[in-house]
């Protein structure tokens, strides 16, 4: 009797150890499913367009970007209860603009001069029927490395219920990067730092 169980026993012993290693095999053939190829090429060098796409929309702290004056500048009345969400009023009663309040413009239009914004400006007496054309200029530079200067507009005028009587350019940034805008008009000049990002 004890050695019919002994028997039975290693029966059962043998079993299980063929039906063990028949498991084996099958356990490592599905991993190989999940095993990461080992011939990816190597990945391209991207193009100078690509990481310029890439760069931060933070600004670097090496780029000065303009902040709210301290005390911030009200402009007159009736300009003071006007304004866009999101900006604050830069400059004094002869030259003033609006900037964002995080100092970055991002998603402009892109076309072959570069990346296009609108810039606004106001002058205390300006006044958008008497001077259609204004003889504002506009210039810019980039300021953490090389680039072309900044192409501007023609000024013009412009006029609507939040903005009140205003200037009007339009500027063409030819990279993005940390630029420097500066307005002259009559004799006030103004400049402030933007971060362009993609």
């Amino acid at each position: 009797m004890q050695r019919s169980y002994f028997t039975l026993s290693i029966l059962i012993l043998a079993s299980l150890l063929v039906s063990c290693a028949n498991l084996q095999p099958q356990e490592v053939r599905a991993l190989e499913g999940y095993r990461m190829p080992t011939d990816v090429p190597a990945p391209t060098a991207l193009t100078q367009t690509a990481e310029s796409e890439i760069a931060s929309k933070i600004p670097p702290t090496d780029c000065p970007v303009t902040v709210p004056q301290d005390p911030a500048f009200t402009p007159p009345s009736p300009y003071d209860s006007l304004g866009f969400e999101g900006e604050f009023w830069f400059g004094s009663d002869s030259l003033w603009t609006a900037i964002r309040q995080d100092g970055i413009w991002y998603s402009l239009p892109h076309n072959p001069e570069g990346y296009t914004q609108k810039v606004f400006w106001w002058r205390e007496g300006y006044v958008w029927t008497e001077e259609p054309q204004p003889d504002l200029n506009v210039t810019g530079e980039r300021l953490d490395a090389f680039a072309p200067p900044l192409i501007a507009s023609k000024a013009t005028n412009a006029y609507a219920g939040d903005i009140g009587s205003a200037m009007l350019v339009g500027v063409d940034v030819p990279t993005l990067g940390c630029w420097k805008v500066t307005g002259k008009y009559k004799d006030a000049e103004l400049s402030f730092v933007v971060w362009v990002a993609p």
